[in-house]
């Protein structure tokens, strides 16, 4: 399951997500579909896209009490998605309900938790968030709590793959977004790593949006990433 990058399809509209994957017809990536595209399209754009033979890691970072959580994960569970998603910060009963609403539905989504956002600082994290502990050791904790909570895995930096690695598992998956290309920009991303150091440090699967999607050669930037990513060589 390793070696695998998704691509993050961060348009506003599906018109532009569905011409976007129509570039690929060697290849059925993996799709990441966030709050701005199903906000947008709303369910509609999510089993077209399942239908056209994409998996999909459906990003909606689900955050609210256990009982409208569990309620939530119920409904998306219908959609048939490959990978879903929660705030660890919800705590873990918020997570294990999330995790009880697969199971009841009978869904094979992996469960993932976003630790701290990739955008996200420790200096902001601490001056903002009030959470007096260094980045590591927050990753390090919440990952521990959604695998106590039944997640498979967790959604960090790249920074921290190696990190949760020691402290969960091999088995215990990294989705790791804030990839770039060594000569890309970084936006509005503060942790940030090449698909090749992500291979280094132990990623499972990498999210790449902007370097992929804004490229000249959408496909050929997929390509590279999956190439750099499999192999650990820029």
């Amino acid at each position: 399951m390793t070696g695998e990058v998704i691509i993050a399809c961060d348009f506003q509209d599906q018109e532009k997500v569905l011409t976007f994957l129509d570039q690929f017809t060697d290849v059925k990536p993996f799709v990441k579909i966030g709050m701005e595209v199903f906000y947008g399209n709303g369910p509609a754009i999510v089993r077209e896209i399942k239908a056209r033979g994409h998996r999909i890691f459906l990003d909606l970072k689900l955050h609210d009490i256990p009982n409208t959580v569990y309620k939530s994960m119920r409904k998306l569970a219908e959609l048939d998605v490959d990978m879903v998603n929660v705030h660890a910060a919800g705590s873990i009963e918020m997570m294990r309900a999330a995790r009880r609403a697969l199971d009841e539905k009978g869904s094979k989504a992996l469960l993932l938790a976003v630790t701290q956002l990739t955008s996200t600082s420790e200096d902001v994290m601490r001056r903002e968030l009030w959470i007096d502990h260094t980045m590591e050791d927050t990753v390090r904790h919440y990952a521990k709590n959604a695998q106590e909570a039944g997640c498979d895995g967790v959604v960090c930096s790249p920074l921290e793959a190696g990190l949760v690695e020691q402290t969960c598992g091999a088995d215990f998956i990294t989705v790791t977004p804030g990839i770039r290309f060594a000569n890309d920009a970084k936006g509005d991303q503060k942790r940030v790593t090449t698909p090749a150091l992500a291979h280094e440090l132990g990623s499972t699967f990498i999210v790449v949006g902007r370097s992929i999607t804004d490229a000249a050669d959408p496909v050929a930037a997929y390509h590279r990433a999956a190439k750099e990513f499999a192999e650990g060589i820029a």
